[in-house]
């Protein structure tokens, strides 16, 4: 089968054949029907040096995958060939606390854990193939009636991240509330549907690129606008000088963090999505009072099928650029160059 592998790091991956794995007891072989092309991939193949994070080369990227039961292992029931599935992409112990929770991103044993690595994708074999071994079947997920593997696949991660962070601030987000999301791309998109559909909010999306704005309305945003100092003129417009009562930052680069903790408002959250390695300086007078500051990784296993029922009811919609396997290097090119809009997802 094909595979597009890191082989060695600050290195591009290659597209290479290698064996179809079989799956042993407990396991599940999945057939591929999307991957999702993410900005974490990009970090992981730019930036880590060998000896840097606790995985061994060579491994298969893609940490977003839906695609069709092919075989099953001993022990396995209730997955029959063909049933299409979303593979929930962390894997850990299987016996902490956490992971006792669905909350294997979290796993509080992850040296000790039987695959010792991150889940698909990171560090062991992920989507970015023809197949995927999946190393235990709590790892797949039915879908939906009517959801297609395509449009499942980012909603494993572009959508269950932002559905994470958007759901611990429910409390905060009534029908008198502001959400501001800042950067419109894989995981905002998805991050200004899922405060529509979940909540009574209005949301303020933040984006340097018109037609991401444009796809923020399309989507139900109330208000869009660049960023700069007009930003934090419009939510204190908004909102009577309270500032925003929830702010999500998908990009998280010193300039969005600084934009972010303008905007926010006295008891508000601002959580930090976005992997732009920005800092923000905290004390005492740095943030409005008792203004939280949080960062989020993916989510529960559980909050997976409610983002997967959000979808089936059309309720979040991905947007998606199709790139089949053969291309997969240009996905992350334009990717890389910031050219796509939505969310790239590799169909083999």
């Amino acid at each position: 089968m094909r595979a597009f592998r890191m082989r060695e790091w600050l290195t591009d991956p290659v597209l290479t054949e290698v064996a179809t794995p079989e799956p042993g007891p407990g396991q599940v072989l999945v057939r591929v029907g999307g991957a999702g092309v993410c900005h974490s991939d990009l970090h992981i193949i730019r930036e880590f040096r060998p000896g840097q994070l606790p995985w061994s080369l060579p491994f298969t990227l893609g940490h977003e995958t839906a695609g069709w039961v092919e075989s099953v292992g001993d022990g396995v029931t209730g997955l029959e060939p063909g049933t299409p599935v979303a593979v929930y992409g962390p894997w850990g112990c299987g016996t902490c606390n956490q992971c006792l929770r669905g909350v294997e991103t979290y796993c509080e044993r992850p040296h000790e854990a039987p695959v010792r690595q991150g889940g698909a994708g990171l560090g062991l074999d992920g989507g970015m193939a023809d197949y995927l071994l999946v190393p235990h079947a709590r790892h797949v997920v039915p879908l939906p009636e009517g959801l297609d593997p395509v449009t499942a696949a980012p909603l494993t991660d572009a959508g269950l991240t932002p559905y994470h962070a958007v759901r611990r601030s429910w409390p905060k987000l009534t029908p008198t509330a502001l959400a501001v999301i800042i950067g419109i791309g894989g995981l905002g998109h998805l991050a200004v549907q899922i405060v529509k559909a979940t909540t009574a909010a209005r949301v303020l999306a933040v984006d340097t690129r018109p037609e991401a704005l444009e796809t923020a309305r399309r989507f139900g945003a109330d208000l869009t606008a660049p960023p700069g100092d007009g930003v934090a003129e419009l939510v204190r417009e908004e909102t009577e000088g309270r500032g925003a009562d929830v702010v999500i930052d998908c990009v998280g680069s010193d300039r969005t963090l600084t934009l972010a903790a303008s905007v926010g408002r006295v008891l508000g959250d601002l959580t930090i999505v976005g992997l732009g390695g920005g800092r923000l300086p905290v004390s005492f007078n740095s943030l409005p009072y008792e203004m939280s500051v949080q960062t989020t990784y993916w989510g529960s296993r559980s909050e997976l099928v409610e983002v997967l029922s959000l979808a089936r009811r059309g309720l979040l919609h991905t947007e998606v650029t199709r790139f089949p396997l053969d291309d997969v290097a240009e996905a992350y090119r334009r990717l890389e160059e910031g050219t796509l809009t939505g969310r790239a997802v590799v169909t083999p």
